[in-house]
């Protein structure tokens, strides 16, 4: 192995919120933020541009909007266009954007649920009604019931916002199931925000990320793609991201909305996520196979332990664990006493459930299992 990934690095006493949150009896394995070094490429061309020593406002990102369209045509055979590409600060600021750019305060967004927080509050801040289509667990697979939403619907429902791979159910959804997707956004005339950030996290060797927009003209114009490295490459803390927005009308909307409000990404990010894109597939290769080992150990260990239950997720290194038959009050807090920190399932719409983060050494995963069943065996 090239990169090592059983290194254990100290973030305790870093500027780290996954590891600040608690104290330091408890393990944290919450937000979406991996333990591991971040890949050599970006560690190269961030101390290249710090040596250069000057960091004034940078102009839009030219190698990057190549890299970009590159990976775009390479890996899903979509041919996109530079005007196309809105560099932002972050995938939840496209969720904010999209909801106040795209809706009137009458107005609805139709997302998931259980689902990413920042999907429920971007609605919310902007003071939209949302409605919630159930995620239905078939074959070991969550999946988005929106059917269900139909006899619900007022006419008032402008955007659709989907998550794929989905957060916190890990489904990688195919084909035939993102067509019913645009079906009813066709039926409904809604646009679609699609957050595709876990693309590159697939953790079954058959599964295959197909972008929402590439599954027809229709579905590109009435498109808007959110992507980042950040989740991939470990470095949420570098805030790079883009919208991929096809339709110059939904692009204006979208840049009209964003201008005063929200920043330019600085300099920093840009050349991170410019290497990570450009230069970090090998890292990336030999990540994967890593995440699928710490998946497998923990869904083996959470389904044998009584109360538990957990599906395999097919991409992301998150796992979504049902406490429902746990006999606990709040099972987030319960494991917060046996020193796990893992999040809350209400921040996804889901009380009874919890979000663990397994992209951590194998050892420290040990020791979470070690914990989780100490906890679930001191109820018995």
């Amino acid at each position: 192995m090239a990169f090592n990934f059983d290194e254990g690095i100290d973030r305790r006493h870093s500027d780290s919120s996954k590891w600040n949150k608690f104290g330091d009896e408890v393990l944290p394995m919450w937000v979406a933020d991996m333990d591991f070094r971040s890949p050599p490429c970006i560690l190269d061309a961030l101390h290249q541009r710090v040596e250069h020593g000057v960091f004034g406002y940078g102009v839009r990102p030219q190698e990057l909007i190549e890299v970009v369209i590159e990976r775009m045509a390479s890996r899903y055979q979509w041919q996109i266009k530079p005007e196309w590409i809105v560099i932002l600060p972050g995938v939840v600021a496209g969720l904010n954007l999209s909801v106040r750019a795209f809706t009137s305060p009458n107005e609805s967004t139709i997302a998931p649920t259980p689902i990413y927080p920042p999907f429920r509050k971007s609605s919310a801040f902007a003071q939209r009604p949302q409605l919630n289509a159930p995620l239905r667990l078939e074959n070991g697979r969550w999946v988005i019931d929106l059917p269900s939403l139909e006899p619900l619907l007022t006419g008032k429902e402008k955007l659709l916002m989907l998550c794929n791979p989905q957060n916190p159910g890990g489904t990688v959804y195919r084909r035939d199931e993102l067509q019913q997707q645009l079906e009813f956004a066709q039926r409904h005339d809604l646009i679609v925000c699609s957050d595709e950030i876990h693309g590159d996290l697939l953790l079954e060797p058959d599964a295959k990320h197909i972008p929402f927009a590439t599954l027809s003209a229709d579905a590109e114009q009435r498109s808007i793609t959110l992507l980042s490295p950040s989740k991939t490459f470990n470095i949420a803390g570098l805030g790079a991201s883009l919208a991929i927005i096809p339709d110059p009308q939904l692009r204006k909307q979208f840049n009209t909305t964003r201008d005063g409000i929200v920043p330019s990404v600085d300099v920093l990010a840009l050349t991170a996520a410019t290497a990570a894109w450009r230069d970090g597939e090998s890292w990336l290769q030999e990540l994967l196979p890593y995440l699928r080992r710490n998946r497998d150990r923990l869904v083996s260990a959470i389904n044998n332990m009584p109360g538990l239950t957990m599906a395999t997720p097919q991409a992301t290194y998150l796992g979504w664990v049902d406490a429902t038959a746990l006999p606990v009050d709040n099972p987030t807090l319960f494991f917060q006493k046996a020193g796990l920190g893992f999040s809350p399932g209400t921040d996804f719409g889901e009380a009874k459930f919890v979000r663990i983060n397994f992209g951590c050494t194998s050892a420290n995963l040990e020791e979470a299992i070690n914990r989780m069943k100490a906890a679930v065996q001191s109820i018995r």
